[in-house]
C-alpha cells in the first residue's frame, strides 16, 4: 500500500501511481476520514495498515524527525509543490532500485530523494546511500 500525504491531494497522483503499482494507493485522509490529521499522528495511522509506504514532500516534518519502525516506510521527496506531478515516475524509479524494490526491503526506512541522490535511515541506524 502507498499512502500519499495530504499535501498531495487533488493532483490525481494516486491514479498515476495506480497505473503501475499493483497494490492499493490511498491518501492519508482515507485512513481517518473527516478529521484533521496532524503529522505526529501519521506514524500511528501507518502502523495500523499492512506495510504501507508513506509518500510526502514535507521534508521539514518527516526527514530525521519521524521515529520509524518495521511496520512502515516513509519516502520524502525534496520537490517544490509545483513539481509534485513528478512523484509517480520518481517513486517508480526508486522502487526499481534493489534496496527499495520490495516491501520487505522498504519497511523500517525513512528515505530522502533529492536531485543529488538517495539517503535513508532505518529504525536502528543511520545509513547514507547515493544512487542515481
Amino acid at each position: 500500500m502507498i499512502v500519499l500525504d495530504e499535501q498531495l491531494l487533488g493532483r490525481n497522483l494516486e491514479l498515476e501511481i495506480a497505473k503501475w503499482y499493483p497494490g492499493a494507493v490511498q491518501l492519508i485522509t482515507d485512513l481517518r476520514p473527516n478529521t484533521v490529521i496532524k503529522d505526529d499522528v501519521i506514524p500511528k495511522l501507518l502502523r495500523q495498515q499492512n506495510q504501507p509506504t508513506f509518500v510526502t514532500i514535507n521534508k521539514k516534518d518527516f526527514w530525521r524527525k519521524v521515529l520509524i519502525d518495521t511496520h512502515f516506510c516513509v519516502v520524502c521527496f525534496t520537490l517544490p509543490d509545483t513539481r509534485a506531478n513528478k512523484i509517480p515516475q520518481l517513486l517508480r524509479t526508486l522502487f526499481g532500485l534493489p534496496a527499495f524494490n520490495t516491501k520487505a526491503e522498504r519497511m523500517g526506512k525513512v528515505i530522502l530523494v533529492t536531485a543529488q541522490g538517495i539517503s535513508y535511515y532505518t529504525f536502528n541506524d543511520w545509513q547514507l546511500k547515493m544512487d542515481s
